[in-house]
């Protein structure tokens, strides 16, 4: 992995990602990496349809929620266009939609909403228990060197998150990986991120994209590229429990509870390294072996 972007200018080049261009008061314009997949990543396009609606909204009010669509791929060489609709404005939450077009066509929508701090009831799930640290744990570079030949895209594009696999990842050979109920990472951007609360959810929500479809593979210790599975998220959904930095460890917990016909769905939940449970991820996907038709 030779040359691979990492550490603080990975994460500054995320941030600048992330700085969308005022087009008007509700457009916005994003780019993708020079250096990246064959269309756009989920997580980009929905960490840059957040940024747009946030910049719609009082920043007093931090997301809680969002839910989107993933209806084109997104041509990677193209800027994507964020259109935003104030749906609500209440006295306690806002509501925004967020489109992304290339061509004025979508490739993805979104619904967030916003709600300012108030007290009331808390609880929450506890961390799993008996899960090594991340300083316990090989680093991505370490975890994939047996593996040169199924790095693929990955040895060549920019890495602003440092990825620690309690197990095997989906990237290792056909065969090599045991089939686990749960697939449990520990995720920090590595670098420092700026004090912006909507940065940290957009970084989060970005991250939340990046593992999560794997735990369906992981139930059947199946693996992605040749000999395996290629997969497209569908739908993503993302509640924001309480504040987190995503410069800083948190533990991505996620179990897929059903696949069937082609789509497997996975859950994920979000710890701090001090326990708090910060957030959850849904997210459906479209999955096909290696080989099988398409439409």
């Amino acid at each position: 992995m030779t040359g691979v972007q990492t550490g603080q200018a990975a994460v500054d080049a995320l941030v600048e990602l992330l700085d969308l261009k005022p087009l008007s008061e509700m457009r916005f314009q994003g780019v993708s990496p020079e250096v990246g997949p064959l269309r756009v990543f989920g997580g980009q396009v929905a960490g840059q349809a957040l940024v747009a609606a946030g910049r719609t909204v009082d920043p007093a009010r931090r997301v809680h929620s969002l839910h989107g669509y993933f209806v084109r791929p997104g041509n990677p060489v193209e800027p994507i266009v964020y259109a935003v609709e104030n749906v609500r404005d209440g006295r306690s939450f806002s509501v925004r939609r967020s489109v992304a077009l290339q061509h004025d066509r979508p490739i993805f929508f979104m619904a967030a909403s916003f709600h300012r701090d108030e007290s009331g009831l808390d609880h929450a799930e506890p961390t799993p228990p008996d899960v090594p640290g991340p300083d316990e744990l090989p680093t991505m570079r370490e975890r994939l060197a047996p593996y040169p030949e199924r790095l693929g895209i990955w040895a060549r594009v920019s890495r602003p998150i440092d990825v620690r696999y309690v197990g095997e990842p989906g990237w290792v050979r056909p065969g090599s990986r045991p089939a686990e109920a749960r697939q449990r990472v520990w995720m920090r951007f590595d670098g420092t991120l700026p004090d912006d609360p909507l940065l940290h959810a957009c970084a989060l929500t970005y991250a939340s994209d990046l593992t999560l479809l794997d735990a369906v593979l992981s139930t059947h210790g199946e693996v992605w590229g040749d000999g395996g599975v290629i997969g497209a998220s569908l739908d993503h959904a993302l509640w924001l429990h309480r504040p987190c930095r995503a410069d800083e460890w948190f533990l991505y917990d996620c179990w897929s509870p059903s696949a069937s016909g082609a789509r497997g769905l996975a859950t994920g939940r979000m710890f701090a390294a001090d326990g708090r449970y910060v957030a959850t991820a849904v997210q459906e996907g479209l999955l096909r072996r290696v080989g099988a038709g398409s439409g």
